[in-house]
């Protein structure tokens, strides 16, 4: 039988082989393409956006604000009507992946 302590080595090498090879194929097959749709008038739903300036964070519309008011027959007749929608806001400016 052998040690756990001697497959160290081969464990971590096949790990980071591993880890390796799904990135590349992870970019390369493009699985998330279609994941975000572009908004028809981008530009209007931008500059209405602009205006109202909103703070950076997540937002749901339209908001229940609790599970009692999700049954209440004016949030049902607004997701029915929508558009219902899950929106997180960023900062304005290029992509910072350093800031929190």
């Amino acid at each position: 039988m052998v040690s756990i302590l001697s497959l160290w080595l081969p464990i971590l090498v096949s790990a980071v082989f591993v880890f390796i090879v799904s990135t590349i194929i992870h970019m390369f097959l493009g699985y998330h393409k279609s994941d975000f749709g572009k908004v028809s008038n981008e530009d209007e739903v931008m500059e209405t956006l602009r205006r109202r300036s909103i703070k950076p964070g997540d937002y749901y519309v339209p908001h229940a604000g609790s599970m009692k008011a999700m049954s209440s027959p004016e949030y049902i007749e607004k997701t029915t009507a929508g558009p219902v929608a899950i929106m997180s806001v960023m900062p304005s400016g290029p992509p910072n992946m350093t800031k929190i």
